[in-house]
């Protein structure tokens, strides 16, 4: 069933609607020396200049908007700027909205996507009437299913993120799934609790196991069995208290968003579903609370993997990749043609790149091409940090194979990618996305919380792999 498009954009011009008209700052005083002495008057009183983000509403004799203007700079890039539009959303009271001057292919759509992100609001916990919405008609060429099916993406990963871990523990995040699995069709299974050791999953459990909502493994799969397999793989660790190597409460404030991983994962996996890509489509999730009890994992501890190496545990505050190991063990068992992993794993890469650029690894020199082209056009910007080998030499252990962290504290975001490379061996086509998940302020389209980041790069990069949208 496919996504409806959401209310606050219409693909419909009304006639009432108000057009939005842009200006660079080299047009706007030919603009304006054309307009009416009441116009000019307006705009200088209100010191517009065509200048980036200036938002001009002219009224007409009667006291109603009569057009808005929204100044440019020099220029929309030839990427578009969501944020922009995300910015008038904001400001403009309730309406119907037309953008009434040309835009370059893209710019439609970012322009719509800006507007639409800008709406969205986490209400599951505060009573208030909803404000009414300011709608858009659609720019021309913009595909309305794909813009809303990018839009109730993002929209699944903030509102997962944003729940706090009671409401959205192991069992929650599960049942999330399932709910996703059961709405388009898709298998869904989960390994729980001592089962994990059965089925031969025991970094899983010893991360979880000291939560009385037990670890479980989700595993929903969808799709063609003939087609190329895609696998993605997220980090859903419900709440890191670090476990015995407990960090500060500081740190632990927002740890209820380490489980961004899984939902961009689940995010990820309701975007290719609902677009009915051609791929077979598997979603693993490693679900744990990493908590403290006498049942806690310990620093010093051995653990055999899946994958048969053994780590030893130097600190109970790296969980996030033993868990994940896994789940990347189990998934390169089939070699599928694509694999793909988020995890909000290392505070190092918001050291390296701060916390809106994502970074990402892989050996593939077309993969990394395809992200990062992808990224530039939804304005959803990756960068790519190198698997560089030596680093690995500072995970060694004196009694295992190595250690899931290391003495250094250098290159950390490098070397946490490095432990997961050890159990990817046989698929080729591999990513690893180190994700914050989060907005730490207030901006226009990104509200304050859970955030969806490198999201829709990655679903458009397997957009144009797999079908011939370029």
């Amino acid at each position: 069933m496919p996504t409806p498009l959401p209310v606050f954009v219409t693909p419909v011009p009304q006639s009432t609607s108000v057009a939005i008209l842009l200006l660079t700052e080299s047009a706007t005083p030919d603009w304006l020396a054309a307009a009416s002495p009441f116009v000019r008057g307006w705009a200088e009183t209100r010191g517009f200049s065509g200048k980036k983000d200036d938002i001009l509403i002219l009224p007409d004799e009667s006291g109603k908007i009569d057009c808005v203007l929204l100044g440019t700079g020099g220029g929309l890039s030839a990427e578009g700027d969501p944020a922009a539009f995300a910015r008038l959303a904001a400001e403009l009271p309730a309406g119907t909205y037309d953008i009434a001057s040309p835009l370059e292919d893209g710019q439609g759509y970012l322009a719509a996507l800006g507007w639409c992100l800008q709406q969205y609001a986490f209400t599951r916990y505060k009573d208030g009437k909803a404000s009414e919405p300011r709608v858009l008609v659609l720019p021309a060429g913009v595909d309305a299913a794909d813009l809303a099916r990018v839009v109730a993406g993002t929209a699944l990963v903030r509102d997962l993120v944003n729940t706090p871990t009671a409401d959205m523990g192991p069992t929650e995040l599960a049942a999330a799934a399932r709910v996703l699995a059961e709405s388009e069709g898709a298998s869904f299974r989960e390994i729980v609790g001592d089962g994990l050791l059965q089925d031969n999953f025991p970094t899983i459990h010893a991360v979880g196991r000291a939560s009385p909502n037990a670890p479980r493994l989700i595993d929903i799969t969808w799709g063609d069995e003939k087609a190329p397999k895609v696998t993605v793989v997220g980090k859903g660790v419900c709440f890191d208290t670090g476990g015995l190597d407990l960090k500060p409460s500081s740190g632990m404030r927002l740890m209820k968003k380490d489980m961004g991983g899984a939902a961009h994962a689940l995010a990820l996996g309701q975007m290719i579903m609902d677009a009915r890509l051609p791929v077979r489509l598997r979603i693993l999730i490693p679900a744990v609370e990493n908590s403290v009890s006498g049942e806690s994992y310990r620093p010093g501890d051995v653990i055999r993997t899946r994958k048969g190496l053994t780590v030893e545990v130097d600190n109970t505050d790296a969980e996030g990749r033993l868990v994940l190991s896994d789940a990347l063990a189990l998934a390169d068992d089939e070699t599928p043609d694509l694999l793909i992993d988020f995890a909000t794993l290392t505070g190092a890469a918001r050291v390296a790149l701060g916390p809106d650029v994502q970074p990402f690894f892989t050996d593939s020199a077309d993969l990394a091409t395809a992200l990062e082209t992808a990224s530039r056009s939804e304005a959803d910007p990756v960068w790519r940090l190198p698997l560089w080998q030596p680093y690995f030499e500072d995970l060694k252990s004196p009694i295992a194979d190595f250690a899931n962290s290391g003495a250094s504290g250098l290159a950390g975001a490098i070397t946490a990618a490095l432990f997961l490379q050890r159990f990817v061996t046989e698929t080729p086509n591999w990513i690893h996305l180190d994700v914050f998940a989060w907005n730490r302020g207030n901006r226009p389209g990104r509200p304050q919380g859970g955030e969806a980041l490198a999201l829709r790069a990655v679903y458009r990069m397997i957009v144009r792999r797999y079908t011939k949208e370029t």
